[in-house]
């Protein structure tokens, strides 16, 4: 069963921040072994892809070449998807792309009262690579969440690496990269991937950023390739935290926090309840549920190993314990959600009332679902244009702005021991006025 708080009860924050503390269960070796992997791509190149793709994708590839997915395999997998599954997509993409467009950042320009002329301006990034997950199930929704923004912020080349137990790649993955507008897309997951994309090999060219969420070996693998290329963030297990009262449907809340569940045995499915009796239904419909779903023994480990009902005396407790948890996905499923949503400073992404479930922005409400995890909401945001950017800043002075801002800068670089610097403004101070 899942964890049962009250916060009537004696000892309630000692248990609640327990709760927050419990570790996930990650395998030691994680860190090490994606050190080798990422060296010996980095050394060996297409050789030690080959080898990884072998040993651990389960496909024996010629060359690195062949791992390249060609445009009649895209075309094929298109048509295989039938008309009503690329009609979603389409119309999932479109909407996406509407609420990313509004994201496009405007340059900066002014002249300040010293008559020093500055500004900012953004530039899109060259080459981007973009991690889909593969394995227990296909996502186009993280090829559409991951492609669109960088398509719409400029990207270049946008480099899609994607598992494929087998060397198959499903469908809806190679047509919603299609759909997304994908450069390129590689039969390659993991760490290998990752060290691929970041360090380039003889066949595959390296970018400047990656992003897109992974197992623990992504997710390493990420962290040790940063600096060379920049990532999105560290995404960990799948978390959501419902806040619901007694006028919603159990069925509806235990749907919902299965939702998450079905991805990860380690996801973390939360609810807060004002009624003891409505989260006793809502335990007893996800368990109804869990008897029908086909992936019930992934979301079973996570609702009964992972999972949380938090019963409070009245809501207005929920704002202060959802920043403490700072989830991924927060529903408010109550009769005022914006009320509570103007009282919380940190989740990923809010979804407004009974019929705003989480599922709905995985797929088509526009907003990201590519969103910080394990309480980074705390000082993350969820991926969007900006991420596919970067801003640089412009300063202009003519002799009289110069004259007026520079002997600040003067006294601090002294105060600073760097006479060099000192020295390139004084230089322009103390000329003669004729020279």
């Amino acid at each position: 069963m899942p964890a049962r708080l009250d916060s009537a009860r004696p000892g309630f924050r000692d248990a609640f921040e327990a709760l927050l503390a419990r570790p996930l269960e990650t395998r030691a070796e994680v860190a090490g072994d994606t050190a080798r992997i990422v060296a010996e791509i980095r050394e060996e190149g297409d050789a030690a892809l080959l080898r990884h793709t072998a040993a651990l994708d389960g496909f024996q590839a010629h060359s690195v070449a062949s791992l390249l997915v060609p445009e009649d395999e895209i075309a094929a997998a298109r048509t295989a998807c039938g008309a009503e599954l690329i009609g979603a997509m389409e119309a999932a993409e479109a909407r996406i792309a509407a609420f990313h467009a509004r994201q496009i950042p405007e340059p900066l320009s002014y002249v300040d009262a010293a008559g020093v002329r500055l500004g900012q301006r953004w530039t899109p990034l060259d080459a981007v690579g973009i991690y889909v997950p593969g394995g227990t199930a296909s996502y186009p929704s993280s090829v559409l969440m991951n492609a669109v923004p960088a398509r719409i912020a400029g990207v270049g080349r946008i480099a899609m690496a994607v598992p494929a137990p087998g060397g198959r790649v499903a469908a809806p993955v190679l047509a919603a990269a299609a759909i997304a507008g994908v450069s390129e897309i590689w039969r390659m997951g993991g760490a290998q991937a990752v060290a691929a994309l970041a360090w380039g090999t003889a066949t595959i060219r390296p970018v400047d950023k990656i992003t897109g969420p992974g197992n623990a070996w992504v997710a390493e693998a990420k962290r040790q390739v940063f600096g060379k290329v920049g990532i999105d963030l560290i995404a960990g297990p799948s978390e959501i935290l419902v806040v619901a009262d007694s006028a919603n449907d159990p069925a509806w809340i235990a749907a919902d926090l299965l939702s998450q569940a079905e991805h990860d045995p380690v996801a973390q499915p939360m609810l807060i309840a004002d009624d003891g009796n409505f989260a006793d239904r809502v335990v007893e419909a996800a368990g109804a549920q869990l008897a029908a779903l086909p992936r019930a023994e992934i979301a079973r480990a996570s609702w009964e190993d992972r999972g949380a009902v938090i019963v409070v005396g009245s809501l207005d407790e929920a704002p202060a314990l959802i920043d403490r948890i700072a989830p991924e996905h927060l529903e408010l499923a109550v009769a005022d959600p914006d009320r509570l949503a103007g009282r919380v400073r940190h989740a990923g992404a809010i979804f407004l009332g009974r019929h705003t479930p989480e599922a709905i922005g995985d797929y088509v409400a526009g907003p990201n679902h590519v969103l910080p995890t394990s309480g980074s909401a705390r000082f993350a945001s969820g991926l969007g244009v900006p991420d596919f950017m970067k801003r640089t800043s412009i300063v202009g002075c003519d002799e009289a702005a110069f004259a007026a801002i520079a002997p600040a800068a003067v006294s601090l670089a002294r105060a600073e021991g760097l006479d060099a610097h000192a020295l390139s403004l004084t230089i322009r101070t103390d000329r003669p006025t004729d020279r």
